[in-house]
C-alpha cells in the first residue's frame, strides 16, 4: 500500500465522521458560505503567479515548520505579491486544520486554495464553509468522471478548480472547464522529482491552459527554469516554510524573480 493509499483510506474514515458530526445544512449556514469568492485564474494572470503554501509537514519531509502561526505568514505572502494562498486541510499527514483558513480568510484579499484530498461531494461544501476560493482535485485518486463532476459541483458553488496531473495518462481527466492545471513536479507514489517530466507534460496540454508547477522547486534556478518553459503558476510551500522565518524567505525571493 503506498502513502497515498493510506492517505485515501484514512479521509475517507474521516468524512464519514464529519458527515455524522456536521449536517450540510449546517455548513451551508456557516458566516463565509455566502462570500464572493476570488479568482485564482485572474490573480495568477495578473501577479507572480506564486501561491505560496502554509505547510507544516508532510509524509516525505516529516515536521517542515511548527514555530510559525498562519496570519502572520500568509499576511507576508500577500504583501509581497503572491498570487494565491495554498492551505493544507489534512491533519494527520499534513498537520493542516480547517481553522488555518477561518483565522486568516477575513484578513487577507487574495484567493485561498484549500489543498486536501478531495473524494466526497461533502468536503466541497466544507471548503465552500470555510472560505475557500479553490479547491484541488488529485486526478491520481479520482476517476475523469468525478473530476467532471466535481469539478461542476465546485463551480456552482463559485469555487475554482485546480486539477493535479502527474502522468500522461491522467491528461484524460482534463476537460475544458477545468480553471487551471497543476502538474506535480514529485511524483505522490515514490515523491522523485523531476521537472523535465512536468514540462514534457505541460506541452501536451492545450495552448490557452493556465499551468501550474507544484511541488519540487528547491531553488531560483528551478522557477526560472520552470517559468522560461512556459509555466503560469507556481505552487511553493516547502521552499518558505522551512525557514525559520517563512515570511522573510518570501520576500527575499520575491525580490530576486
Amino acid at each position: 500500500m503506498t502513502i497515498l493509499d493510506k492517505i485515501i483510506e484514512r479521509k475517507k474514515e474521516e468524512i464519514t465522521t464529519s458527515k455524522s458530526n456536521i449536517s450540510l445544512e449546517h455548513l451551508k449556514n456557516t458566516e463565509f458560505f455566502g462570500r464572493k469568492t476570488y479568482s485564482l485564474k485572474d490573480s495568477v494572470k495578473n501577479k507572480s503567479g506564486i501561491i505560496a503554501e502554509f505547510k507544516r509537514q508532510s509524509p516525505s519531509k516529516g515536521m517542515i515548520n511548527n514555530r510559525v502561526q498562519p496570519l502572520e505568514v500568509v499576511s507576508a505572502y500577500e504583501s509581497f505579491g503572491a498570487s494565491g494562498i495554498s492551505i493544507l486541510t489534512d491533519k494527520d499527514f499534513f498537520g493542516g486544520d480547517f481553522n488555518d483558513i477561518l483565522k486568516v480568510r477575513d484578513q487577507i484579499k487574495i484567493p485561498i486554495l484549500r489543498k486536501d484530498f478531495m473524494i466526497d461531494e461533502y468536503q466541497f461544501y466544507e471548503a465552500k464553509s470555510i472560505g475557500a476560493d479553490v479547491v484541488l482535485l488529485i486526478a491520481s485518486c479520482l476517476s475523469p468522471n468525478q473530476v467532471q463532476e466535481f469539478t461542476q459541483l465546485a463551480h456552482e458553488l463559485e469555487m475554482e478548480v485546480l486539477l493535479e496531473i502527474h502522468t500522461e495518462d491522467e491528461l484524460k481527466h482534463f476537460h475544458s472547464t477545468i480553471d487551471l492545471v497543476g502538474i506535480n513536479n514529485r511524483n505522490l507514489k515514490d515523491f522523485k522529482v523531476d521537472l523535465q517530466h512536468s514540462v514534457q507534460l505541460k506541452n501536451l496540454l492545450p495552448k490557452d491552459v493556465l499551468s501550474v508547477a507544484e511541488s519540487g522547486i528547491y531553488h531560483l534556478e528551478d522557477f526560472k527554469f520552470l517559468k522560461q518553459k512556459g509555466f503560469d503558476g507556481f505552487l511553493m510551500g516547502e521552499y518558505f516554510m522551512k525557514n525559520t522565518d517563512p515570511a522573510k524567505a518570501f520576500e527575499d525571493f520575491s525580490i530576486q524573480i
